[in-house]
């Protein structure tokens, strides 16, 4: 068995911020504004997906480092009061292994009150756990699904536990939790399986939107040859249904999206199937996310490994105004995009199981 390595980030506890103006929101050099807040609360995760975690799972992060939901809810309602974030989606790993995840976003919703929750999760277990959740405030979930093809699945996932996702699906559905999306990683072995998975969408009544594959695979074979693009999707779709690009309602949207309706059919196109290409059509410059790992660190950026550890102020007696102070300071550092396409790039050290979507 290969060890594998979580990462271990640069850490800044104070960022340098020559040049920041006075602004109280979460401001880089480069004028994005973060306003969407991601939350990581575990590594672990009930899956294996090829392209995000190694078989055996990523080390243990220790529960004592791990955010309670007391500490979530100040650090969200901070941002929501002091920071302008408008936003927050609760991440992993997966979520759902988090047993008190209802009390983190029961603690949020009491910190934050009116502030929109969401989750993302790949659904196993959902159906169970959706009625606390909802008590709790949650209101809306993206679910991970790449492929309908049971047999398919259980090799990406290496988990036969596709019923259980649908299982999921359709909770969220009865539970009028909308709009719900469902997301795909365009994956090479899975790429046949992609007019299926938007027939079955369409069916179900889902926004179904593709992404690209990133370099944050846990066992860390990914490369842009074989990387799945957006043109080659677009072009396997085509063979099945006719595609009408619609573009972005909202810039700081990453899915472009496109009209869809099968081949021969006439009535009107209204459905839409939504397309992320994070690697070859980057959105970097709109970006307006802002990232805080499960042991409580900021992190401004998916492939930038400088951290700002906010867990010692929450723990250390340090007032909202000074863990807001560092929450900024430390996206004034970001950095302008994911750098893919330089020569010198570097894969973060951290892979998406340790970092959180």
């Amino acid at each position: 068995m290969t060890a594998v390595n979580i990462g271990i980030p640069r850490r800044s506890p104070l960022p340098d911020v020559s040049g920041r103006p006075a602004d109280p929101h979460l401001l880089d050099r480069f004028g994005r504004v973060a306003t969407d807040l991601r939350v990581s609360v575990t590594e672990k995760c009930s899956l294996r997906c090829t392209y995000c975690m190694p078989e055996e799972g990523l080390p243990a992060i220790p529960r004592a480092l791990l955010l309670t939901p007391a500490e979530i809810g100040r650090l969200v309602g901070i941002g929501a009061r002091d920071l302008g974030v408008r936003e927050v989606r609760f991440t992993g790993g997966e979520p759902l292994l988090r047993a008190d995840l209802a009390e983190i976003l029961a603690a949020t919703r009491a910190a934050a009150p009116g502030l929109p929750m969401a989750l993302t999760t790949n659904g196993v277990g959902l159906d169970k756990r959706l009625p606390a959740l909802l008590d709790a405030g949650l209101t809306r979930v993206n679910i991970s699904l790449d492929t309908v093809d049971r047999e398919h699945f259980a090799r990406l996932t290496r988990r036969d536990r596709l019923p259980a996702v649908l299982a999921g699906i359709e909770a969220a559905r009865e539970a009028g939790l909308t709009p719900l999306k469902v997301n795909a990683v365009l994956m090479r072995e899975t790429l046949d399986d992609a007019p299926d998975l938007l027939a079955w969408a369409l069916d179900a009544g889902v926004q179904l939107r593709f992404i690209e594959q990133m370099p944050l695979d846990a066992d860390g074979v990914w490369s842009r040859e074989s990387l799945v693009d957006a043109a080659e999707l677009l072009a396997v779709l085509g063979r099945r249904f006719e595609l009408e690009e619609v573009g972005r309602d909202d810039p700081h949207a990453p899915a472009e999206e496109w009209r869809v309706r099968s081949r021969g059919a006439t009535a009107p196109a209204t459905a839409t199937v939504g397309l992320i290409a994070s690697v070859t059509r980057s959105f970097c410059a709109e970006c307006d996310r802002t990232r805080v790992t499960a042991e409580g660190s900021v992190r401004s950026c998916l492939f930038g490994d400088d951290e700002t550890p906010l867990a010692p102020l929450l723990r250390g007696g340090a007032d909202d105004a000074t863990i807001a102070d560092a929450w900024r300071a430390a996206m004034w550092g970001k950095q302008a995009g994911h750098g893919m396409d330089e020569a010198d790039f570097h894969r973060p050290k951290r892979s998406m199981g340790a970092i959180g979507g």
